[in-house]
């Protein structure tokens, strides 16, 4: 490789190297120096340079590509950046759609790179052809095939910037094979901008004003934060803001660790599995501030009824969310870091103990109904909640819990204790089974200082539980607990309050977990009895390897509080 000159950023102008080398680079100038991925003959010149690069880029195999792209989803979350997945053409790059899916509805920054087939053999049903850029299109914030390495620097500078930029989500770049092989001089320059694509939309100070004077004439104000929060980096503006105003504040699953577990104006979670107070109040408060989520389904329950009488009051970064679903009265476009700001400074201080009594009173009832029995249960069988509760216990609220789709996702959303923002990560928009575990390898490296809990359902886990052979290969210290019930817990939930109790395919007949895992030479062990789960979590707590634990729960329980599908969020059900 031969060196010209520097650019005036200080950045190697190199001659003629090939197409893969410079995917490396490219990477490494965004300083994307861990990637997960799985080799294949389309992506193989990439692979090639990849093990020349290795002292400087660290590459980490897993064992299916949509553990690699979990993986890099679970990095990008802990970390702040941007996450990489790299596959193969063909199956290597269909199995990488789940995750970007995923990816897109969750907002999470991540580039991956498929292999493609040469250029001349691109339409002819080549083997390990198909159309990735068609198949991902909808999936993807953005996706290119390249097909001269000549397009390399430009493209690649180009899919970081809208991965990571505005509303973040997933960028796929296809390239072709004789792209990898082509030589060419390499040049390459970030990308600062890109025309007609407005990633941050300027605050308008007349909605400032407007929203100020709502929420100043406000009786029975309510926050809803989201996802936003974290993305945004808004976390202290937030805090500064329910703190001067008094604001009781709620949040979405994917909002959850925005404000720690034990601010005073943290009322808890909304949604179908939410508490009780939030729920039934949102359709009683008089102004709804709605911070950076985008009121989805789960959320809301039947709009028809949704908050009706409240002024809605939106902080959003992507225009395409406001009046979705929901009308707001006063959008508010820009980052909910800037906006949340300008509405601390001259929004009034205010006290709603009255209204805050309120969510205190039906808090007392859900605790009496629902918690108590969750948390320190009478009867025989162990509990979900009491597993939470051991953890949280045990991890001081400083965890980061990663938690897969079912009965414990919610258990857990409900339950976990943190005293850190992005400390929960979960699939949230797609509900993907299968998300926690790789997804958990992912969010250890993304903050090794950090203790990762992955809390798995025997349903959700046995999806993606090869990725126990990439554990075993980079000892990530990851912890492991299955929530075991041997059911589908929440479809048979569902079966059973909706469906007669016609448990259809949903009943597990599983294989020997603690076996499994000590076969991938992970430590495991088994709690049947209440009095031994607190010190088989310690145990684990404490250790510094990876470790498996499977809490073996009743078989039959149910998650509540409950909005049954399509009712209205004042129907929320405690049994």
């Amino acid at each position: 490789m031969e060196t010209r000159k520097k650019t005036s950023n200080g950045k190697k102008i190199m001659k003629q190297i090939s197409g893969a080398e410079a995917m490396i680079h490219c990477l490494l100038l965004e300083g994307a120096d861990l990637i997960y991925g799985y080799p294949g003959g389309a992506i193989m010149p990439v692979y090639d340079e990849l093990y020349k690069f290795q002292e400087k880029l660290n590459h980490i195999l897993t064992r299916h590509e949509q553990g690699a792209v979990h993986a890099a989803q679970g990095f990008a979350r802990t970390s702040g950046k941007v996450g990489v997945a790299i596959a193969t053409s063909g199956p290597g790059a269909t199995n990488l759609i789940t995750g970007i899916a995923d990816a897109l509805i969750d907002s999470t920054p991540i580039v991956c790179i498929t292999g493609q087939v040469a250029s001349h053999l691109l339409g002819t049903d080549a083997f390990q052809e198909t159309d990735i850029i068609g198949i991902s299109t909808p999936a993807t914030k953005w996706s290119y095939q390249i097909t001269k390495a000549a397009e390399i620097p430009n493209v690649m500078a180009k899919a970081f910037y809208i991965a990571r930029s505005g509303r973040p989500g997933p960028v796929l770049i296809d390239i072709t094979k004789d792209a990898q092989f082509e030589l060419f001089d390499f040049e390459y320059k970030k990308c600062l901008g890109i025309r007609s694509y407005n990633p941050i939309p300027k605050i308008e100070t007349k909605k400032i004003d407007e929203a100020i004077s709502i929420i100043n004439k406000a009786k029975k104000p309510l926050l809803v934060w989201g996802q936003g929060v974290i993305l945004g980096k808004a976390e202290e503006e937030l805090k500064s803001f329910v703190g001067k105003t008094g604001i009781p504040a709620v949040w979405t699953i994917l909002g959850l660790s925005a404000l720690p577990t034990s601010h005073p104006m943290n009322m808890g979670m909304v949604g179908m599995h939410g508490n009780y107070g939030p729920n039934l109040l949102t359709n009683e408060c008089d102004v709804l501030i709605a911070v950076g989520m985008r009121f989805d389904d789960r959320v809301t329950g039947d709009l028809n009824t949704y908050a009706k009488q409240a002024k809605i009051i939106h902080l959003e970064i992507d225009p395409s969310e406001i009046n979705k679903n929901v009308k707001a009265d006063v959008p508010i476009l820009g980052n909910c870091k800037e906006s949340l700001n300008l509405l601390c400074k001259k929004v009034k201080e205010n006290n709603f103990s009255s209204w805050i009594n309120r969510f205190k009173e039906l808090n007392k009832i859900e605790y009496n109904k629902v918690i108590k029995n969750d948390l320190f249960p009478k009867k025989e069988g162990l509990t979900m909640g009491e597993a939470i509760e051991s953890i949280n216990k045990h991890s001081n609220g400083d965890a980061v819990i990663v938690t897969d789709v079912g009965q414990h996702q919610m258990v857990a959303c409900r339950y976990a204790k943190f005293n850190y923002s992005q400390s929960n990560l979960t699939s949230g928009g797609l509900g993907t089974m299968g998300f926690a575990l790789p997804a958990a390898i992912g969010a250890k490296m993304g903050a090794p200082e950090r203790e990762v809990v992955a809390i798995i359902g025997d349903g959700g886990y046995q999806m993606t539980i090869q990725e126990l052979g990439t554990i075993f290969q980079t000892q990530v210290a990851v912890k492991i607990v299955v929530l075991n019930n041997d059911f589908l817990g929440m479809v048979r939930q569902w079966q059973e309050l909706f469906f007669d109790k016609r448990y259809a395919s949903t009943e597990m007949t599983n294989p020997d977990f603690v076996t499994i895992a000590k076969g991938y030479h992970i430590e495991a062990v088994r709690v049947t009895e209440r009095n031994k789960l607190d010190s088989a979590v310690k145990e684990m707590m404490l250790s510094k390897k990876p470790y498996f634990l499977e809490v073996c729960v009743e078989k039959e329980d149910n998650v509540f509080p409950m909005i049954p599908s399509g009712a209205s969020v004042s129907d929320v059900r405690l049994e």
